[in-house]
């Protein structure tokens, strides 16, 4: 299971350059500018894909060597890791082919693998010398819990559940979705700094997309966004300062 592990996490940024370079259909950015929602997030967002995927993999190789091949915990993480990693790379392809549907059930699925991940890993942080397992993990897993709303919001213009100019209602439904999911996960991490900075740097990104919109209801979606980043941002530091006192 820790190979497979480390061919995943190699064969998600070997499918995201086929992808961006057509190989599946249209890239990913393309598909996604026929959707516009009030939660897209601004283009510059998704270079955070760069980062998680080589944090993956540095993850990976990690794990799979050395005394970390006897480490309990990380051989309990590891299936779910390596199927969260496998979910990722397939959701490339099928998003260039406009399958929304099984989209969202590949990429909802990555997020409970990688959750669940960054969870047990949050949840050990009292031991040291997991740092390269819980970090890459619980980015990903971060921005996942706001991407796959991204992506619902978009699956419902594309399955004509919403109208491209009546979206707002339909688009604060979805933003208390992923704020209570947000708010829940980071709670059960107890503050993770790694996974709600994911989260925020998506929020910050659905923002300024938001702010120079103009569909109706973007002005409303710009400070509901903000409101959900501003809250995300308070209960963290929180978490994290009640932990301090406790220790």
């Amino acid at each position: 299971m820790r190979v497979l592990v480390l061919l995943f996490a190699l064969a998600m940024p070997v499918v995201s350059w086929w992808s961006q370079s057509g190989a599946f259909g249209p890239d990913n950015g393309t598909v996604s500018d026929r959707y516009p929602t009030l939660l897209v997030a601004a283009g510059y967002a998704f270079s955070i894909w760069g980062l998680i995927f080589l944090l993956d993999v540095v993850y990976a190789a990690w794990q799979a060597t050395g005394r970390r091949r006897d480490d309990a915990l990380l051989g309990r993480i590891a299936p779910a890791a390596a199927a969260g990693f496998a979910l990722t790379a397939v959701w490339m392809p099928l998003f260039s082919q406009g399958l929304f549907w099984l989209c969202l059930l590949v990429i909802f699925g990555a997020l409970g693998c990688l959750a669940w991940a960054a969870l047990q890993l949050s949840r050990a942080r009292a031991e040291d010398g997991r740092t390269w397992a819980w970090l890459p993990l619980s980015l990903h897993a971060g921005w996942l819990s706001l991407a796959a709303f991204l992506n619902l919001a978009q699956s419902a213009l594309a399955f004509g559940w919403t109208r491209q100019d009546a979206q707002l209602v339909p688009s604060l439904l979805l933003f208390a979705a992923a704020a209570a999911l947000l708010l829940e996960l980071n709670r059960r991490m107890r503050g993770n700094f790694a996974y709600a900075a994911a989260a925020l740097w998506g929020l910050v990104a659905v923002v300024v997309e938001q702010s120079r919109s103009a569909l109706p209801g973007a002005g409303a979606a710009t400070w509901v966004a903000a409101a959900i980043a501003a809250l995300l941002a308070a209960q963290t530091l929180w978490l994290r300062a009640r932990q301090t006192r406790r220790a």
